[in-house]
């Protein structure tokens, strides 16, 4: 792993290398005495430059926090937290983000941190393609190029995503301040850049493992590099939201069934085709490249009980991983998963936590087979009591890929001592070779059909998917076969299963037009479930209201922790199996109308609906449940109350991107304006 003091230093150079250090939205700085001239006449400078920039990524506001954790926002898979009705619009915070309601003056999405990091690696760019040694070093200098390019298009990338159209800089800024301030650019332009320099880049970087400078997941080599091109170029042909009075000349496809409304609509360019082939090119050459190095882990467990005690990957799984120091910096595992009580034996500080878990929606959509279904999700918790219980809220099931006792020693030790929260030091995972798998399946698939075969790779579409279930299922079991008969809807099924908790869905969502629609069926599952009267259809599988159990017996396993294996979470069981089973009440009898109802309290017949149907509501301009809620034995009780919110944004539809803070449009003098209503 990377030091800490090493990052900080590396920090400091690249920070006074560029003329970014700014604390206004792209404004320059003084140019520092230790110029670009001086700092790219070396390799081992330039080395440096570049490091910083991975030190930078570390950033609480980048992926130390942000867009780790706090973004990934609601989706069919994640929400950021249980579902809130008093915090679900909030104006100031990462939940009302993570549910579609944008306001400019929310600092918790402002994109400050993200432009400086784009900032600097646009001028660590620039330094090397100006360097006097960068042909007569190249074997030093142009994989540094190679790794600086793919982290300037990497920060691009980001602010794209999350807020639509942007500025984009081809080059650094300058000390004169002449190409420091500027308008949007269309997010199609933009794309087009980024996907110029991924190819670039890749073209210098050697595979993991080459040489020694570049055996570890913490630098980027050519497998991260030619996956965030396809990645790239996914989006790139995908669609998005979009502003017809700022871009008025654009071409771009609309979306069939998105209304528009005041000139935001949702499209994608009429060439996507042409996006997917690179996509497809890219993936196809890693798959079938003899020197790629990279391979799926056997085991899915395994992957994060190596990222959670520190330890590399054997099979080159993650492409590349951001580099936290334990005790310094990230907050993977501590804000989210495996949830641990304070005053345990663990130490007095608890961790795991709420600010993105999961559903019984999800928890469904898998396989009763799949082995990743209980490495992903948990309702298994430790409690003050230093033995396990069971959660049984529906609304809130834990993401278990980050468990305290996959954690290093070291980190336990320190854990147990803590008096605040610390730092987890644990990498974050941004890319992983089954998704390089996965988006060649549906890139060539939506090119050319499930069956076609690209040469570079010698494997088709469908098997490209069915390699990622094989380990899903194990070798040889009939489940890898089975699978939706839509080919891309068993490629969205696929992904939502293999990327749980990674900050991938919600973005994939986005870029196949279906982020509305699969919330919504999230919502409307999860409350006829709770009504447990009628079938409901969860992904490509359909449940009776008998095979969601009303009580759940289980055993432990030793004097802590619980046999997973023991819970009946498909259909009650005739009776207790044995004298050493415990049970709890799941979730259609706690979802149940009492037999007294007493005025003013709250019951989770009314409540938990009315919590599921506020979620992501502002995502589209209005809302309306009545013709649903009538099909629900207590609809009009839960419609009574659901009446006392607010649905809705009002003013747009499909609005995911996050609004510009309103300090960063004011310093603009007058180049930026936010849109989307906002």
């Amino acid at each position: 792993m990377l030091k800490m003091k090493k990052i900080l230093l590396l920090i400091s150079i690249v920070s006074l290398v560029v003329f970014a250090s700014c604390k206004k939205f792209l404004e320059t700085s003084s140019p520092s005495s230790l110029s670009p001239e001086t700092v790219f006449n070396t390799s081992s400078m330039a080395k440096a430059a570049v490091m910083g920039l991975y030190g930078r990524m570390t950033d609480a506001n980048i992926y130390g926090q942000k867009l780790s954790v706090n973004w990934q926002g609601v989706s069919d898979i994640e929400s950021n937290g249980s579902f809130s009705e008093t915090q679900y619009n909030s104006p100031t915070s990462d939940y009302g983000a993570g549910n579609f309601f944008g306001d400019p003056n929310n600092q918790t999405t402002r994109w400050q941190r993200l432009y400086e990091f784009a900032e600097m690696s646009t001028a660590v760019v620039d330094g090397i393609r100006n360097s006097p040694i960068l042909e007569s070093d190249a074997a030093q200098m142009m994989p540094l190029l190679g790794e600086a390019l793919t982290l300037k298009s990497l920060a691009f990338f980001e602010l794209t995503r999350y807020w639509g159209d942007v500025p984009y800089k081809k080059e650094a800024s300058k000390s004169d301040l002449t190409n420091v301030y500027m308008g949007k650019m269309d997010k199609d332009t933009v794309y087009h850049y980024l996907i110029e320099d991924l190819d670039e880049a890749q073209s210098y970087l050697p595979w993991k493992g080459a040489d020694s400078e570049y055996s570890t997941v913490e630098r980027i080599t050519k497998g991260f590099a030619k996956g965030l091109l396809a990645r790239v170029a996914l989006f790139a042909g995908g669609w998005s939201l979009r502003d017809a009075s700022l871009f008025p000349n654009s071409t771009a496809e609309r979306h069939p069934s998105i209304p528009e409304v005041n000139g935001y609509y949702v499209g994608r360019p009429q060439n996507w085709r042409d996006y997917y082939q690179i996509a497809v090119q890219h993936t196809a050459e890693m798959l079938g490249s003899g020197e790629n190095p990279h391979d799926l882990d056997p085991s899915f467990q395994n992957i994060w009980e190596s990222v959670c005690a520190g330890r590399q990957s054997t099979y080159n799984e993650n492409l590349f991983e951001i580099a936290f120091g334990m005790g310094n910096n990230g907050d993977i595992g501590s804000l989210m998963g495996y949830g641990v009580a304070g005053n345990s034996r663990y130490g007095t500080r608890g961790f795991g936590g709420s600010y993105v878990t999961s559903t019984a929606y999800y928890f469904y959509s898998f396989d009763r087979e799949d082995q990743r279904r209980d490495v992903t999700l948990t309702w298994l918790q430790y409690t003050a009591e230093n033995r396990e219980s069971i959660s049984t809220n529906p609304n809130d099931v834990k993401l278990g890929k980050w468990r305290i006792y996959w954690m290093s020693d070291a980190y336990l030790a320190m854990h147990r001592t803590a008096t605040s929260r610390i730092a987890t030091g644990v990498n974050w995972i941004l890319m992983r070779y089954s998704d390089v798998y996965l988006m060649y399946a549906e890139a060539l698939s939506q090119l050319e059909g499930p069956d076609a075969v690209h040469q570079s790779a010698g494997i088709s579409a469908r098997q490209a998917l069915e390699k990622v279930r094989e380990r899903a299922f194990g070798v040889g079991s009939p489940n890898i076969y089975t699978y939706d008969a839509n080919f891309l809807d068993a490629i969205i099924h696929e992904r939502a299963w293999e990327f749980g908790g990674e900050s991938i869905r919600k973005q994939d969502l986005v870029r196949w037009g279906l982020l509305f629609d699969k919330i919504e069926d999230m919502k409307k599952a999860l409350c006829l479930m709770y009504d447990n009267k009628q079938p409901v259809k969860i992904f490509d599988k359909t449940y009776q209201p008998t095979d969601f159990p009303k009580t759940v017996y289980y055993r432990f396993r030793n004097a802590e922790y619980i046999d997973q294996s023991s819970l009946n979470y498909y259909g009650d069981l005739p009776a207790n199996p044995g004298g050493d089973y415990l049970s709890v009440n799941w979730f259609p009898t706690a979802a149940e109308k009492p037999e007294n109802v007493q005025p003013g309290q709250i019951y989770n017949y009314t409540m938990w609906p009315v919590r599921v149907l506020l979620a992501g509501t502002g995502l589209m301009a209005s809302y309306d449940y009545s013709s649903f809620l009538s099909t629900l034995t207590y609809g009009s009780e839960i419609q009574s109350l659901l009446n006392q919110y607010r649905m809705g944004n009002g003013v747009c539809n499909y609005r995911y991107p996050f609004p510009i803070y309103v300090d960063d449009i004011r310093e603009s003098r007058g180049f930026l304006t936010n849109a989307y209503g906002y």
